[in-house]
């Protein structure tokens, strides 16, 4: 129980379909601060409002503390990627390793059999391989299938999406019905451990004076500026090059070891493939065959049909139909047939 209403919810239907439902939230970083943001999943304002709604469903509630967990597997890995000149997903690794890694593991002591959160995914059985398959949420537009591509079997098979059938109204209409605090409570729109949305300075304040600053070049090697850090910047961005140029100029591709940033017009950033590796293929084992599907390179990137080869057993190439605009390392792409979420990788090159 995050705190919002989509989780929430999730708890309520459970309890009124008659589940022994336990009400568990992550403590997931220091806040003896005073950090609280409001609308900022799992703030010290989010524990209370999940405490607050354990009490009026009637169900046990309980904070567990995860912040070692936490910085090790999501704010480790988001800095480092950033350095490395990669732009991460820590929602994606905060689902996999510690909502369905870790707490998972934590929820058998309270002797539960499933875990179940407020994500906006479908889980099913295959008929025919009596593998557990996972599809997108029936409201398109909050679709989160996408963060959760890597969950193993193991973990569907001990996941549950209450909301998963429902759209974002609905959900907020069974809130009002049943008087929960949080029905009009805002969806948290930044990255919870940096509220003001600023990673580099996140970033280098957790890794102390980068001494990061280098060239801004064009495809030919031309210098055209300067940079204070390769970790300030993304494939795609336009804004705060810091550059005047006759047309607006993107981030084509960061160099980290040579503390470079490659720039270029729009048309450059169009890319007809990438390579992904630790691929899960989440509805069966590897294609021995190319593999038509629609490809997803962002969470709000529109999908576009591409031809999948599985490398090896973790890598794969995808080979899209049409160019894609700013494919970045570092990201998903997640596979789909129509709803059904096939496998996906992170984007390597």
């Amino acid at each position: 129980m995050s705190g919002g209403v989509d989780s929430s919810v999730a708890a309520a239907l459970l309890a009124e379909a008659g589940h022994d439902v336990i009400g568990l939230s992550m403590q997931l970083y220091d806040q003896s601060g005073g950090e609280a943001g409001y609308g900022s999943c799992c703030s010290l304002d989010d524990l209370h409002d999940a405490g607050r709604v354990a009490r009026r469903l009637g169900i046990p509630h309980y904070i567990v503390n995860f912040e070692r967990e936490f910085q090790r597997t999501v704010v480790s890995n988001f800095v480092g990627e950033y350095v490395a000149g990669r732009t991460p997903i820590p929602c994606a690794h905060c689902n996999s390793d510690l909502k369905f890694a870790t707490l998972l593991d934590r929820s058998m002591a309270y002797g539960a059999e499933l875990v179940a959160t407020g994500h906006y995914a479908r889980i099913g059985i295959d008929p025919e391989t009596g593998r557990h398959v996972l599809s997108r949420g029936l409201d398109a537009s909050k679709d989160q299938s996408y963060f959760l591509f890597s969950l193993t079997q193991q973990q569907l098979s001990r996941a549950s999406f209450p909301v998963g059938h429902l759209s974002k109204d609905e959900v907020r209409d069974i809130a009002r019905r049943l008087g929960l605090s949080v029905a009009e409570k805002p969806d948290s729109q930044e990255i919870c451990f940096v509220p003001d949305g600023d990673y580099a300075a996140f970033i280098e304040k957790k890794t102390g004076d980068l001494d990061g600053g280098g060239a801004i070049v064009n495809q030919s090697g031309a210098v055209l500026g300067r940079h204070p850090g390769v970790h300030r910047f993304t494939v795609g961005q336009r804004k705060g090059l810091g550059i005047a140029a006759a047309e607006p100029l993107y981030v084509l591709e960061l160099r980290p070891t040579e503390k470079t940033v490659v720039v270029g017009r729009r048309a450059d950033l169009e890319r007809a493939s990438l390579t992904a590796s630790q691929v899960n293929w989440i509805a069966g084992a590897p294609p021995v065959a190319p593999l038509r599907v629609t490809a997803q390179i962002r969470h709000r990137h529109q999908p576009a049909t591409a031809t999948v080869r599985a490398i090896d057993h973790s890598r794969a190439s995808v080979a899209f139909d049409n160019p894609v605009i700013a494919i970045t390392p570092g990201q998903a792409v997640v596979f789909y047939m129509d709803d059904l979420v096939i496998g996906g990788g992170w984007i390597e090159s």
